[in-house]
Formats: C-alpha cells, sequence, structure tokens
C-alpha cells in the first residue's frame, strides 16, 4: 500500500482537485483505492458522492467527522484490500497536527498557484514542514505541482523564478480549464470525462503519475537496502 498526502498551508490551490484527480487515475488503473478527506468543506467526500456507479469504486472516508474514539477508530480505518490511499487535508496545518497527518505517508504533494501571495505562503510551509515537521525527503519524498497555469504571464515567471531555487522535484504543470470543473461536477477525474480535446490533459496526468510512481518504487526499494 502507498500513501499519498496532498496538502498545503495555502487554501484554494486545488487540494481537492489534485487528491480526487490522483485517486480516480488510481482506480481506473486497477489500483483498490481509497480517499481520505480531513478538509471539513467536505470537497472530496462530495464528489465522491458524485461519482458514477459504472466507475472504478473507491473507498471514501470522511475524516473530518468526530465521533467516540472506538467508532472513528473504526471509522478512520484502511481496509485490507486497499492499494492506493490518497489523502486531501485543510489549510492551515501546523505544528503537532501537522506531524500527525504526516504519520505514515509514502509521498507529499504541494499544489502551488502562480500568485505571489500563493508563491510566499508556499515558501512558509515548506519551511514548517523541513524544519518544524521535521520532514526528511529521503524518507519522505515531497513533489511540487503547479496548479492552474497560464504560461508567458507575469505570475507565471515569478513561480518558475520560485520553483527553480528549490531543490524540490517540480512535477507537470496543470494548465487552467474547465475541464477540471467538469471533472469535478461529475465526481469522475480529468482522465475519465466523456468529452473530446482532452488529450493534452490526459497526457499531463499519465506523466504525473508515471513519475511518481516510478521515483516512489526507487525510493522504496533504496529504503529497503538501507534496511537490510
Amino acid at each position: 500500500m502507498r500513501k499519498i498526502i496532498v496538502m498545503n498551508a495555502k487554501g484554494g490551490c486545488g487540494k481537492s482537485t489534485i487528491a480526487t484527480s490522483i485517486a480516480s487515475y488510481y482506480a481506473s488503473h486497477g489500483y483498490r483505492s481509497a480517499l481520505f478527506d480531513h478538509d471539513p468543506q467536505g470537497s472530496s467526500i462530495q464528489w465522491l458522492q458524485r461519482r458514477p456507479a459504472h466507475l472504478p469504486e473507491i473507498h471514501g472516508v470522511a475524516a473530518y467527522e468526530h465521533g467516540v474514539a472506538t467508532t472513528r477508530a473504526w471509522h478512520m480505518r484502511i481496509p485490507p484490500e486497499i492499494e492506493r490511499v490518497v489523502v486531501d487535508t485543510p489549510a492551515g496545518l501546523k505544528g503537532f497536527e501537522l506531524q500527525t497527518h504526516l504519520k505514515g505517508v509514502d509521498a507529499i504533494i504541494i499544489p502551488v498557484l502562480p500568485s505571489t501571495i500563493d508563491i510566499n505562503a508556499t515558501a512558509n510551509f515548506l519551511h514548517e514542514l523541513l524544519l518544524v515537521a521535521k520532514v526528511k525527503m529521503r524518507e519522505t519524498p515531497i513533489y511540487i505541482i503547479p496548479n492552474r497555469v497560464k504560461p508567458r504571464t507575469r505570475t507565471f515567471d515569478a513561480l518558475e523564478n520560485f520553483l527553480s531555487g528549490l531543490n524540490i522535484p517540480v512535477v507537470n504543470q496543470l494548465r487552467d480549464t474547465v475541464n477540471y470543473i467538469r471533472a469535478a461536477e461529475l465526481g469522475m477525474g480529468i482522465h475519465e470525462l466523456p468529452i473530446s480535446k482532452l488529450a493534452s490533459d490526459r497526457a499531463t496526468w499519465d506523466d504525473l503519475m508515471v513519475y511518481i510512481d516510478h521515483e516512489l518504487s526507487l525510493h522504496h526499494h533504496s529504503t529497503m537496502n538501507i534496511a537490510g
């Protein structure tokens, strides 16, 4: 099983869009998948409730719901058959709460928008991850996904300059398109939409997920060799 968490301190950067897209990608490629939604807004769970019955099933958990301890423990359990877990998080995680969410995570994905406010917020969040939460990238890889990108704009240039200075992999950019809005409305991933003119977006997600899975496989083997 692999567990991927999507997070950023800044709200509105597309965490739910990316979390649901990853979960649906894995499910449609034959992996038994689960989607945990820790954000009280419940966007990922609402997306899952709209998901058509004929599409591959995704086990959904509204992790933002709180009950008695025994009930919550049962509610939060991961079924033994699950192969991929995707976690959607709320904005503003810090300190102990941030560390709690990072337990057992195999990879951290950080969406970032091409705006000065988002770039600054992401820089602060990376500081929180690496220096406060003590994330060691040798143990838990971090990947950045530029989201809603419009090339050849001033804000895009600022984002490129910011990302070029980081020693963190930048995964494929997601372009600004209404296709993601349509997918969210239908409970689908971008690659599941029954419309034409999606070749570019589908290719982006194929490249993105192949890259992440390949890197996680290499990371897993490296960790096993060190442990051995």
